[in-house]
This record gives structure tokens, C-alpha cells and sequence, in this order.
């Protein structure tokens, strides 16, 4: 969970000082109308790891695969910053790997986590949502849940505890055991009685995330999804007479679940980009994923959303256009089910587009897309460049972190900090941050798409980015 299990220092040295694990990121480009800053983000929930509490975790006893290793490990609920004063729980889904103090985290789809790993289960995925709503926090008169799943009495420590630890069982470690008595006995209800459900929707997303068209088009769609029941949706100020409308051609300003977004570019508008913003106020649904993110940075421990806040979120694509030739849009997302990255290349202009990706060229016809599986080896930082027409450079890079580690570290658990609030878990709390691993140095995360990628335009002269 936390930080009691870290990676091993040779995973984390293989790791470097590179990104985390990455969700979907894009960037769209005709030549020099491509900016150089990391690409806005095309989904909306971000947080920042506050830590375990105290006063909601309890002690249990996990071992690795081999039943050779045991340790007593804190099991329990972390609380994640959304800003504003708004917050949410977690549980944690990546047992053996680490958090790190601070560390930025973005909802992601499951498919952008080791619970689609390649050869797992992803049935389990579903069971563990189904355990999240039918337990501690979602579940708060701790009586009737004892009464339920024929156990002890119940703390919100052991209730916590035992939710944890049949989590666990499901996503890292089956021998997992809570220390307390009501705590495993929750446990064992829960993991035997979890049926798999469907994965919650995204609380705000855009897909895709860049588009691109000639001008004098109508480019996009854009195609809004939230839970909220309405959003707002408007263009940066340095559009140049670009305007956001519909399928009709009719101004828009707000949006909703399937709203189609797109970008009105007149004619004779010089090449270039825009961006669209879309903002909705909701609360992100239990049972959706989490994982750190950043660049030149170590990946931080997955986590699955137990209790939520209302909270604003922004959600961010791009449009490029051009007169002629072919107009590249470019985006890729980590794919955990195949083990690496998808990079996908639409070409709406009105030639071929040629990009070379790993030495190959590729080619794709006007009006088509194709999609690149790009294998990463697991814990390994990568960089993937694709060279498009012009010859400039767009570049991925991240560290992958699909798979369940499965080596208990040899140094002790850490405890978590003492715990701050008593407030309505299924809202709000308090903890302090847990802390990292000695001498590993962290970098500053900074923001990315749908857990993050960055890029970058290579200037050909000076092959600097």
C-alpha cells in the first residue's frame, strides 16, 4: 500500500529520473504551428497524495507469491488533495510498489493500470469496485456492515483495514491477512463475495484529445463525457477568430455527456492551433483509477477511489489546421493490456502523411488514422519520437508501470503520520504526507494527459528540444 512497500533500488534505478505512469496525452502539429510545452490535459481529476491516516488504518500481514516472505504492513485509507479545501479517499491497488511524498496523481481508466496487466484477470478490476460500494467508506454504519459480512465488532480502523486487505487479495497478494479478527473477517467476505461490475464512468474527459482539419472546416468532433449534468466549454483568447460550435454550426458555451465539440476555422486563417476548455463541477465516481505522473520522475503506487468530493475539473484538447498537404494529429496512451504505448497518427489534409516512428515509416491516407503499438519494457524509462512531414519531432516519454511488483523489500514498513480530521469520509479528511524512500530523489511532477505524456518539437539546426 503506501509507502511501506517500495520498489526494490534496482527498479527504481532502472526507472531514473523519468515520468510516471502515463494515461493519454496528445499533441496535434502542421509545422511550426506546434507548441513546445507539454500538452493540456484531456482529463479532469488531478490530486495530490496527502498520505495514510492514523486514525483509519490497522495493521495486517502480507507475503509474496513464493510464501517465502512476510511482513506486517499498515492497511488502511489515503487522502488525496483536490485543492479548493476538496479532497478524496483511496484505497491502494499496487501493494508492493511505492508512494512518494506530495506525489501528483490523474484519473486514468483501468486500462492505463496493472489491473489490465497482460495475463491478468480483469475481472478482478470489477470486483474490487463492487467491494469499494459495498464497504467502509461508502458504507459508514460500521454495525450493520459487521452484521453483514458476520464479523466483529468494527472500528473505522479495522472496517478500513479489511477493506484494504480484500482489496489487495484481488490486485496484488491472495495471502494477505488483516491482523485484527472483524478485520479479516470483513476481508473474507468481501473477496468472496465480490461479483465483477462495470468500470464507472469518467467524471470529465475529452476524446479525442486533438483533432486536426483544413481551414475553412469545421474541425473536430470533440466528444465531451462527464457525470456532471452540465460543463462549460469556451477557446483560449489567442484563438485568431476560431470559434467553438456545433454540428450545425451554432456558437456553443456549455456542454454535456456526448456533447460533439468542434472548431470553426474561416477561411484563409493563417496555419496554426487552438484549444478548448471545457470546466464541469462533479464528484468523481468510487471505483475510478489514480496513478502518479510527471516528467523526469518515479512512478508512484496506483491507487482506486474510495470516497469523493464535489470538486471543479478541466478537461483541455487541441485543434490543428493548414491550407494543404496532409495535417497530422498525434496522440498516444499507455495500453497495459498489450504492455506498451498506442501511438495513433489521423491524417486530415488532403495528401499522404508519412511519419516515421522506430526507424519504420508509416503511411497513412487522407481521412485515415493509424494506431502503432510501441512495446515498453515494464519499469524502463522510454522516449518515442515520431517524425511527421516537416521533419519536426514529437516525442513521448514516460516510465511504463503495468505490472504488480511482487518482492517485499527487506527495509521496515513505515508508519503512517498521525491523522488531523474526523470528517465525513465519503467527502472529506485529513493526513499528513507519508514519506519516501531515503536518498531517492524526486523530481517535480508537472501536469500531463489522462495520466500524462510530454513533447516536444526538435528544432532540426540544433537537434535541441
Amino acid at each position: 500500500m503506501f509507502t511501506t512497500y517500495r520498489r526494490s533500488a534496482a527498479r527504481i534505478a532502472a526507472a531514473g529520473i523519468a515520468t510516471g505512469l502515463l494515461a493519454a496525452g496528445a499533441f496535434a502539429g502542421a509545422g511550426s504551428a506546434v507548441a513546445d510545452d507539454a500538452t493540456p490535459s484531456s482529463s479532469g481529476a488531478t490530486a495530490v497524495l496527502d498520505g495514510i491516516q492514523s486514525d483509519l488504518s490497522d495493521v495486517a500481514t502480507v507475503a509474496t507469491k513464493d510464501g517465502k516472505t512476510n511482513s506486517h504492513e499498515t492497511a488502511g485509507l489515503f487522502k488525496m488533495d483536490l485543492g479548493g479545501g476538496k479532497s478524496i479517499y483511496t484505497y491502494c491497488i499496487d501493494l508492493f510498489n511505492s508512494t512518494k511524498p506530495k506525489a501528483q496523481y490523474q484519473e486514468v481508466p483501468w486500462s492505463a493500470t496493472s489491473l489490465y496487466q497482460q495475463g491478468k484477470d480483469r475481472t478482478k478490476a470489477g470486483k474490487i469496485a463492487w467491494i469499494l460500494n459495498h464497504s467502509f467508506p461508502q458504507v459508514d454504519d460500521l454495525d450493520a456492515l459487521a452484521k453483514t459480512a458476520g464479523a466483529g465488532p468494527l472500528t473505522k480502523k479495522t472496517a478500513a483495514a479489511g477493506t484494504q486487505v480484500a482489496i489487495w487479495r484481488l490486485s496484488d497478494d491472495p495471502t494477505a491477512k488483516a491482523n485484527d479478527p472483524a478485520a479479516e473477517q470483513l476481508a473474507d467476505y468481501l473477496s468472496t463475495t465480490a461479483v465483477a461490475v462495470a468500470e464507472p464512468d469518467a467524471s470529465l474527459t475529452l476524446d479525442p484529445p486533438s483533432v486536426s482539419g483544413k481551414s475553412g472546416d469545421r474541425i473536430g468532433p470533440v466528444t465531451v463525457h462527464t457525470n456532471a449534468a452540465t460543463a462549460t466549454a469556451e477557446i483560449a483568447p489567442d484563438a485568431a477568430g476560431v470559434k467553438l460550435v456545433d454540428a450545425d454550426g451554432k456558437p456553443v458555451t456549455t456542454a454535456k455527456d456526448g456533447s460533439k465539440l468542434y472548431f470553426d476555422v474561416p477561411a484563409g486563417t493563417k496555419d496554426g492551433t487552438a484549444t478548448v476548455k471545457v470546466t464541469a463541477t462533479t464528484t468523481v465516481p468510487v471505483g475510478r483509477a489514480f496513478t502518479g505522473f510527471g516528467a523526469n520522475d518515479v512512478a508512484s503506487q496506483t491507487q482506486i477511489l474510495a470516497g469523493s468530493d464535489t470538486t471543479p475539473l478541466t478537461a483541455q484538447a487541441t485543434a490543428t489546421w493548414a491550407k494543404k498537404g496532409a495535417i497530422p494529429a498525434v496522440s498516444a496512451k499507455v495500453n497495459c493490456a498489450k504492455g506498451g504505448v498506442d501511438v495513433t497518427a489521423a491524417n486530415k489534409g488532403d495528401e499522404d502523411l508519412v511519419f516515421t516512428l522506430g526507424g519504420k515509416d508509416y503511411t497513412v491516407a487522407p481521412g485515415g488514422s493509424q494506431t502503432v503499438l510501441v512495446p515498453v519494457a515494464e519499469d524502463q524509462h522510454y522516449k518515442i519520437d515520431v517524425t511527421l512531414p516537416d521533419t519536426s519531432v514529437k516525442s513521448f516519454e514516460g516510465v511504463l508501470d503495468c505490472k504488480s511488483a511482487t518482492t517485499v523489500p527487506t527495509t521496515p514498513a513505515n508508519q503512517p503520520s498521525p491523522a488531523g480530521s474526523d470528517q465525513d469520509l465519503a467527502a472529506t479528511g485529513s493526513s499528513n504526507a507519508t514519506p519516501m524512500i531515503a536518498g531517492i530523489a524526486i523530481a517535480l511532477v508537472v501536469l500531463g494527459g489522462g495520466a500524462v505524456f510530454f513533447f516536444r518539437r526538435k528544432k532540426n539546426a540544433t537537434g535541441a528540444e
